[in-house]
């Protein structure tokens, strides 16, 4: 008896440490959508991992330096991210976003207004949980 409670107290210990990571990887999914809105790029630096690869749906893939540089330029203004759905699946220091978002913003001047399915992969480091992959696709 003794060895099944401490079966069952690992394996509920385990799925509490695993929701409190999938929270953290929504809170910062969250803090990012908004850090790109406002052009917080200290909040930038803190969620974008130094390797960053950050696809686009047309094809164009930005590094860290450049998605920074850019937000601080004005040359890509995010003005709204309207989520419709998002999955998080957790591998221990990793996890798989998936969203499916309407995104409103300008590049170099040019108004855009687009469905996407976003794919992101975040990985934990020192300094949290950070943005080291993402590719967006337009929904049909």
């Amino acid at each position: 008896m003794k060895r099944l409670s401490l079966i069952a107290f690992f394996v509920v210990a385990c799925l509490a440490v695993e929701a409190q990571d999938t929270t953290a990887v929504k809170e910062a999914v969250d803090r990012l959508q908004k850090a790109l809105v406002e052009r917080d790029t200290v909040v930038m630096k803190q969620l974008l991992h130094q390797d960053l690869q950050f696809g686009h749906s047309n094809g164009w893939v930005q590094t860290k330096r450049d998605a920074i540089d850019d937000a601080r330029s004005g040359a890509l203004v995010y003005r709204q991210f309207d989520r419709q759905s998002i999955t998080i699946q957790m591998f221990k220091k990793r996890a798989i976003v998936k969203e499916r978002m309407e995104v409103k913003g300008a590049r170099n001047g040019t108004e855009f207004n687009i469905k996407l399915f976003v794919l992101q992969q975040w990985v934990k480091t020192k300094k949290g949980w950070q943005l080291m992959m993402r590719q967006s696709a337009k929904q049909g």
